[in-house]
């Protein structure tokens, strides 16, 4: 029950962290492309690998700190079923370039960005 518990907090924070996010988005480039969910998914997997890395290497991190920061945290930041929907609202608008790049961009970058953390946070804590 404890471990259920950090998560929903976790996640709480999180989520509401990717709401500021969307809205300073939308104000500052408008809605015409998820830019927002890129933004998050990339942000988030880069500190999931940094977070991961840091736990693993030089903090033995218990369970109940990676509860409450990987799947809660970051799991409420991070937005693939946003992304999901973006890329389907881009297909539905019949803007398929866009549609392709947006989510071989958004995965490649984001697979990029975790092992960029993964290798920058051995680097730096070992």
């Amino acid at each position: 029950m404890k471990l259920l518990l950090l998560a929903a907090v976790g996640g709480a924070l999180g989520a509401g962290a990717r709401h500021l996010v969307n809205v300073a988005f939308g104000r500052l480039l408008g809605s015409g492309f998820p830019w927002h969910t890129v933004f998050v998914n990339v942000v988030g997997s880069l500190a999931m690998g940094i977070l991961i890395a840091a736990l693993a290497v030089r903090f033995s991190g218990p369970l109940e700190t990676r509860t409450f920061l990987a799947t809660g945290v970051l799991g409420g930041f991070t937005t693939f079923s946003a992304f999901s929907l973006d890329f389907a609202n881009l297909v539905e608008r019949g803007a398929w370039s866009q549609a392709i790049g947006y989510a071989g961009g958004s995965v490649v970058l984001s697979i990029a960005a975790l092992f960029v953390g993964l290798w920058g946070a051995r680097a730096v804590l070992t």
